[in-house]
């Protein structure tokens, strides 16, 4: 029993924030809403909460119609990506506040606040109120009001987005774990392709109010049905370029390989090549690595890694590689590529697979 969106359509005035969009979300581990800005992910998560009515379509948890049940009676846990706490309160009174107004008695709400503070490390903040504590201590908070509900969903809303980068990471791995086992179906917002990667789960990409792909998050990066989920679930950007299959052969501007097993039967015709920019790097990987040259535009050193985006004739490509490169702006460099990593496009969009 799960979250399940039946035709859920969503309009405000002339404009449609959600296309015609059923899908049955995963009983455990995370679902994913993967997509930028603006590409209905916020929406989503307000029609499952019931803050936002469809203008058609239902929605079912666990078995139930709720599409016309309000927010308070969904059994819905939601954190948004701002510290959404009461100033005026303490930490146990901000997290005990759901129990509260459901009617819960003191001695059962002291029991599960006490719980929730212990699983998000706020036992020692309890007496505290949200200005005494740091924007990690905060967002704890708020999660664990969320969970503290023991919902039949918690969602959450781009939850990490406003912390520094050491704290996201800290919370990233440890979301997983404090929800495991809770019976929750959890729902997770986030426009970064590498954070639906480390969450794992299931992951449904969006676009401009559709959703293109939803399955298990390794298979729907490994494999994305079309270009515009490939797009979506890559940063940074996938590198795209027109090629054609003639006979034993795929032509690209500067470039020439063997037809991969993947293609062996398609057409002869044109196609187009995507590569993730970890496929791309400064020195060839394996013995039949398709070189291409560019002009280095600007590099990145992210730890370990080496950045580098450069022009290929009129398309603009981008190589991300372990080791650290002495990359020289404006200057022509080779890069490589292995081919059989490639993913091939026909010209619908659609994969060869």
């Amino acid at each position: 029993m799960t979250i399940e969106l039946r035709n859920m359509v969503k309009r405000v005035g002339a404009e449609t924030h959600i296309y015609d969009t059923s899908v049955t979300l995963a009983e455990t581990g995370f679902n994913v809403l993967l997509g930028e800005t603006r590409s209905g992910k916020t929406t989503l998560i307000k029609l499952i909460a019931g803050l936002e009515r469809p203008t058609s379509g239902e929605v079912w948890i666990k078995g139930r119609n709720v599409t016309a049940v309000s927010p308070q009676k969904r059994s819905v846990g939601l954190v948004h990506q701002f510290f959404v706490n009461y100033p005026n309160m303490t930490v146990f009174e901000n997290i005990a506040s759901p129990l509260r107004v459901a009617g819960v008695g003191r001695k059962e709400r002291t029991r599960r606040v006490e719980e929730a503070a212990e699983l998000m490390r706020l036992t020692p903040m309890l007496k505290r109120r949200p200005s005494e504590l740091s924007g990690g201590q905060q967002q704890r908070t708020a999660l664990a009001r969320a969970i503290v509900k023991d919902c039949d969903v918690v969602l959450f809303d781009e939850p990490l987005a406003n912390l520094d980068y050491k704290l996201r990471e800290e919370l990233r791995d440890e979301l997983p774990k404090l929800l495991a086992g809770r019976g929750s179906i959890v729902v997770y917002a986030t426009s970064e392709p590498h954070e639906a990667l480390l969450l794992g789960g299931h992951t449904a990409t969006m676009k401009e109010g559709r959703i293109t792909q939803f399955g298990e998050t390794s298979s729907v990066f490994r494999q994305p049905r079309d270009l515009e989920t490939a797009r979506v679930f890559s940063d940074p950007p996938i590198n795209a370029a027109a090629v054609r299959k003639q006979g034993g052969a795929i032509i690209m501007d500067g470039a020439e390989w063997a037809v991969p097993p993947v293609l062996a039967n398609a057409p002869d015709g044109p196609y187009t090549l995507g590569l993730h920019p970890h496929a791309v790097t400064p020195k060839p990987e394996s013995d039949n690595a398709v070189r291409v040259k560019g002009t280095v535009g600007i590099t990145e050193l992210s730890g370990s890694e080496s950045i580098a985006h450069f022009k290929r004739g009129d398309e603009d490509w981008v190589s991300q590689s372990h080791g650290v490169y002495p990359f020289e702006l404006g200057a022509a460099q080779d890069f490589y590529f292995d081919a059989g990593r490639g993913l091939y496009f026909d010209e619908s969009g659609r994969l060869v697979a």
